[in-house]
């Protein structure tokens, strides 16, 4: 029951990013998904920790 790092937490990882400007705080939910897209952000984090 340790901290988590940032590089291990993909929900982290795209705070950070959020908090940086790059990625939005909420999705707009248009289709196809923009660049800048959290959900896009979160899918990308949990394939690269995975």
């Amino acid at each position: 029951m340790g901290k988590k790092h940032d590089g291990d937490d993909p929900q982290a990882v795209v705070r950070k990013l959020v908090k940086s400007g790059k990625v939005k705080k909420k999705c707009c939910k248009s289709k196809p998904r923009c660049k800048k897209c959290p959900v896009l952000a979160l899918k990308k984090a949990k394939a690269k920790a995975a």
